[in-house]
């Protein structure tokens, strides 16, 4: 569950940086609960590819956090802003 939730994190930060095409296959997979085969079926391609084509798109997001390390600074601003305020943490959340 972590795996997911992280790469679903991962989307939420990096998606404006996919084209169309990798945005339908990931939120039609993780958003709308289609098996892989139902993917394939809608884009009229094997199922084999399908599952790759996501995998990529996963990789995809990683190598930016990898790079670009928001979710990792996004977290650590979290942490060092647990213990303000919560008018002040809130407005601070917002903009994260």
């Amino acid at each position: 569950m972590v795996e997911r939730e992280y790469i679903l994190t991962l989307y939420e930060i990096y998606n404006k940086l996919l084209t169309e095409r990798e945005k339908s296959y990931f939120e039609y997979y993780y958003f709308e609960d289609y098996s892989m085969q139902e993917i394939a079926d809608l884009y009229e391609v094997s199922k084999s590819y399908a599952s790759k084509f996501l995998n990529q798109i996963v990789d995809k997001l990683d190598k930016y956090e990898s790079l670009l390390l928001l979710n990792e600074k996004n977290n650590k601003i979290k942490d060092i802003i647990k213990d303000l305020p919560s008018n002040i943490k809130d407005k601070i959340e917002e903009l994260l």
